[in-house]
């Protein structure tokens, strides 16, 4: 065993631990005890069911409130924290609980994991990454539980709170509000400022990334010393926050009473960065409010975050790339800071990638179900992208096109690149160069 894992690469060990954790989840919710009827979930429900808590995403085919027993809500909430936090990093932090030491094989992957810039003090960040974890989770939890347990009791309520911090942090979506309609979610708390602001606070928090974090802790109070992606990140952030939020405001919340417009405004444009949750009936929007949420959906949130989607500094690349070719400048550049040629490659292989996957998964699940496009390309955009938003479809689709979700699911929160370059461990050696010769392109 020890000797297959070192012929596996970093990329490899990512993409087979979450594919075991997925395997051992379903086998769990298949146990009679996971579901509230007592016979537990059959293969394909259970599957899915694991596969959308593992890559964080949200969507079901059955209810979680109804379906399910504590049992199995717990063993979801524990697949979405594992999904979240990362497969690598959970195995590293009990590594270090063990008391045994971290190899360098170990910092490696962990440094691919979790989008770290260097392998040197990779521990001491994973203890930070546990401890700030607990804290928001708990946090969360603590604020949301008042407001659950005047509604659903003490112990309900309690758990009611637990569970939606953690799905908010990990940026999962999953709730226990019962299927009431299709798009229940949270739309109950659509006025309520707590539950809002507290959701909305873990989501933005678990998506900025942990290296992000470690950035702000230790250059509190030193702006000019953050590292350019954090930098990229946090900018690029608030952009995709505000501008969709003024959109929803003026052109699709006119109706609604002040306070509730400016939550539902903002609510509408911090979920889709792959959190899931909704306030409002989404199918009450307009076609260009819900291309808005495709677009969000398919950014998702940064790297090394709880977070998926092509991410926030992908899209910040093609942006700056755009810019410098427009302004006739030799090099994409942030901060005056340059930008690799690796990295804007990477960004459009990304981008080719991720369009590919999500319009060839709509035109199938259209084709296949007989469903209007749109509908589809929001599904596909909501998997790939690993959100959990849904148009109301996915209870409704058949084993091929779930099958499709599965996969877009998967590939969103593992990542392309990560894919590809599990794929093929070897770089291909050719030293041989071309001839050069000009293409016009646009």
């Amino acid at each position: 065993m020890k000797g297959i894992k070192k012929h596996l690469s970093s990329a490899q060990i990512i993409i087979l631990g979450f594919a075991a954790v997925i395997l051992i989840g379903s086998l769990l919710l298949m146990l009679p005890v996971s579901t509230q009827d007592g016979k537990g979930a059959i293969f394909t429900d259970a599957l899915f069911t694991a596969t959308s808590a593992v890559c964080v995403t949200g969507l079901v085919v059955q209810d979680t409130a109804t379906y399910w027993s504590v049992f199995g809500q717990a063993v979801i909430i524990i697949l979405i924290q594992i999904g979240g936090m990362g497969v690598v990093t959970m195995a590293v932090a009990v590594t270090i609980f063990s008391g045994r030491k971290i190899s360098l094989k170990q910092r490696s992957t962990m440094q691919e994991a979790i989008s770290a810039h260097k392998v040197g003090g990779i521990v001491r960040l994973t203890g930070f990454i546990l401890k700030m974890t607990v804290f928001f989770e708990l946090a969360g939890a603590v604020v949301m539980a008042p407001v659950f347990c005047r509604e659903f009791g003490i112990a309900k309520g309690i758990w009611y709170g637990v569970f939606h911090s953690i799905s908010a942090f990990c940026n999962a979506g999953f709730d226990l509000m019962g299927c009431r309609t299709p798009f229940s979610s949270l739309t109950s708390y659509s006025g309520h400022p707590v539950i809002n602001i507290t959701i909305m606070a873990l989501i933005i928090i678990g998506g900025i990334g942990f290296v992000t974090w470690d950035d702000i802790k230790v250059n509190r109070h030193h702006l000019k010393k953050y590292r350019m992606q954090s930098k990229v990140v946090l900018v690029t952030t608030t952009f995709l926050i505000l501008i969709p939020a003024l959109y929803f405001f003026f052109l699709e919340f006119s109706e609604v009473p002040m306070g509730e417009r400016i939550l539902n405004s903002l609510f509408q444009a911090v979920t889709p960065r792959t959190a899931g949750f909704n306030t409002v009936d989404l199918t009450l929007l307009s076609e260009t409010g819900l291309a808005i949420i495709i677009i969000l959906m398919l950014i998702g949130g940064s790297p090394g975050s709880t977070a998926g989607g092509m991410k926030t500094t992908t899209f910040a690349v093609l942006i700056s790339t755009s810019i410098a070719v427009f302004s006739r400048k030799e090099h994409t550049q942030f901060f005056k800071r340059r930008i690799t040629e690796d990295t804007v490659r990477n960004a459009a292989t990304i981008l080719t990638m991720y369009l590919t996957l999500y319009l060839t998964g709509a035109f199938v699940i259209s084709r296949v179900e007989g469903l209007p496009l749109m509908a589809c390309l929001f599904e596909t955009a909501s998997a790939v992208g690993t959100v959990g938003l849904t148009l109301g479809i996915t209870t409704q689709l058949g084993l091929i096109s779930q099958v499709i979700l599965i996969i877009l699911m998967y590939f969103g929160r593992v990542g392309g690149l990560t894919l590809v370059f599990a794929a093929l461990s070897k770089r291909v050696g050719n030293t041989a160069r071309f001839p050069q010769e000009k293409m016009t392109v646009g």
